[in-house]
């Protein structure tokens, strides 16, 4: 599984360049009239936030959707977007979210294969994934009413093992990031002049407060990343059974869903 090699520093600049003109270039191609970006509060969606920045200085909305959130991750998605002069807008989605699952758990109840026993593991990440797929919703609401377009903020490591959402933050027109690792993000984002906290912050989903990406994977981003890199050979045997693991379950994440054959067999 050997992938191509990484970008160097010095090519940094010249990647700005490259990714801010497919973004206008995808956007003039679509006749869209701008782009919408959810601010995480993250580094991947500062640095996604930047380049559609940099691409329509006009057109970009940050979009903050805190839903039952660490407030830190608030404050720092409103840092990026005061630091970059950035258009926001604040949707806030707690209400929704406990109003929508308190009536789906009243449903699920009645099942008698329900899962609601306490600390089931399961029905906790299915209420976690309800909070990007109300994101996702919100975002296209405002994409399609301004006739814009919704920015994905996932990098290849993620999308290598399918770390995200199902129609939730994988729910997006277009994936300016979506080819270079984790690494190469962070190094992009001191390119770009992201806030120096965002760049040192530990990854994370915002599924729970408390939650990272790493402490949720098992591994570190830079193993996966060596994995990605090198092949089976760049990490230990056990983890790149895991790797490849995740990687094989999270195929469906990557397709479109199957159909059955246009002529019976």
């Amino acid at each position: 599984m050997r992938q191509p090699a990484a970008y160097s520093q010095g090519s940094m600049a010249s990647l700005v360049d490259s990714l801010t003109t497919w973004i206008g270039r995808h956007v003039n191609a679509t006749r869209a009239d701008g782009l919408v970006v959810g601010l995480s509060g993250g580094i991947d969606s500062a640095v996604v936030a930047r380049l559609c920045q940099l691409a329509l200085p006009d057109a970009v909305v940050g979009v903050l959707l805190p839903c039952h959130s660490d407030p830190q991750d608030a404050a720092d998605a409103r840092l990026v977007a005061t630091h970059f002069d950035l258009r926001t807008m604040t949707v806030r989605l707690d209400a929704p979210y406990d109003a929508f699952t308190a009536e789906l758990n009243t449903e699920l109840s009645a099942l008698p294969e329900n899962r609601q026993a306490t600390g089931d593991e399961t029905l906790r990440l299915a209420l976690a994934n309800v909070k990007p797929r109300l994101r996702m919703t919100s975002l296209y609401f405002i994409a399609n009413a301004l006739d814009y377009l919704v920015v994905g903020t996932g990098n290849r490591s993620e999308l290598a093992i399918g770390y995200y959402t199902k129609h939730g933050d994988g729910g997006v027109d277009l994936l300016p990031i979506g080819n270079l690792l984790k690494g190469e993000v962070r190094e992009l984002a001191e390119e770009l002049g992201v806030p120096r906290p965002i760049i040192d912050k530990a990854p994370s989903a915002g599924l729970w407060v408390g939650q990272t990406d790493e402490a949720e994977m098992g591994f570190s981003y830079a193993v996966l990343e060596s994995y990605l890199r090198d092949g089976p050979g760049g990490v230990s045997p056990a983890l790149a059974l895991r790797i490849e693991r995740l990687t094989r379950l999270s195929e469906h994440k990557r397709e479109l869903p199957p159909r059955p054959p246009a002529e019976p067999a």
